[in-house]
Order: structure tokens, then sequence, then C-alpha cells
């Protein structure tokens, strides 16, 4: 039997963006944002923040990310069970390329280089599972959609969700475990 494969999104599922966002809009307007404060939204929507969206053309912005809670285990698990690829947007910003990359060698060096890909649409995609916080990628997808909570995606009712990668890890023991049943 030939093994699932899962498509994971890399910017807010794997590396946490949200630090790096609330530093510079401290920088820009000397407040500390609380969740609350862009539930419902990206951290550069926010009136007058639009400007701050333009870091991530800098080089070395998606360099020193953070990794979320959990995400390396969980991954590493997956690798064991299915077929895992990195599918992360990178066209828009060019310099990001190289950042992105460089931070998964380095944060999840047991995923094959040959199941990294830099796209600028994931609508070609193809797999079995797909991870991801955007509703656009998921909602074009043609397997069964994950859609990870992010601040921007909290009103989305039409997807299976995911809040966590214990969760993620749970989500996939019931799938094996029902496979294994032949459900």
């Amino acid at each position: 039997m030939s093994r699932k494969r899962i498509i994971i999104d890399m910017d807010e599922v794997l590396a946490d963006v949200i630090p790096k966002f609330t530093a510079l809009y401290k920088k820009y307007f000397g407040k500390d944002l609380k969740p609350e404060d862009y539930a419902g939204k990206k951290i550069y929507d926010l009136p007058g923040a639009a400007h701050i969206r333009n870091h991530l053309h800098d080089p070395g912005f998606f360099l020193d990310l953070p990794v979320m809670p959990h995400a390396q285990e969980v991954v590493r698990w997956l690798v064991g069970h299915y077929d895992v690829y990195v599918a992360t947007s990178a066209m828009e910003f060019p310099n990001s390329l190289s950042d992105k990359y460089q931070w998964l060698r380095r944060e999840f060096p047991f995923i094959p280089w040959r199941n990294l890909i830099f796209c600028g649409s994931k609508e070609i995609l193809s797999g079995d599972y797909m991870i991801d916080d955007h509703v656009s990628n998921v909602e074009k997808f043609g397997g069964k959609a994950l859609l990870y909570t992010a601040s921007h995606n909290l009103h989305e009712t039409r997807f299976t969700r995911v809040n966590n990668w214990p969760e993620v890890r749970a989500f996939f023991e019931r799938e094996l475990e029902r496979e294994k049943r032949g459900a």
C-alpha cells in the first residue's frame, strides 16, 4: 500500500511570524499587541499598519522565525507514516526563498530537500491532506484540508480546524486507525 501525502504550509503553521510582526508593530506604534487586538485579521491589516507587510521583502525576515510549539516532534512522527511535503509561497517575496530554504533545512532536517516546494500558487498541488492557515489555499485543494488556526482565519467554519500540533497528531492518529480498520 502506498503512503498518503501530506502537504504542510510553512508560515503561521510551522514557523511563527507573529512575534516578528508584533515587534514591528511596537517599533512603529509603541504599543504591545494582544491577540484580541488583531483577532480576525493580520497585524498589518490594523489601521495605519499596512507598511509593516513590506518587511516581508526584507532579506533575513524569514531566517530566524521561531518554530511553532511541538511542530518538529509531530512532523517527525508524520514523516514516519506519510510522505510529507512542505509547500510555502515564496515568489511574491523573492528574498524569502533562500531564507525559507535555510530555515527549513535547519529546523526540519529530516524532511528531504526533494520534499520542499517553493511556489507562487498552491492550487496546482496534489495530495491526500493539506495543513494550511489560508482559506484560499485549502478551498482549492482536492484532498482533505486542515485549517491551522491563525488570527486571520478565526471566523472560518467550513474546514476541519486544528489549533496546534498536538491536535494535528491526534487527527492523523485517528486517520491511521481508521485506515487500519479499513474504514
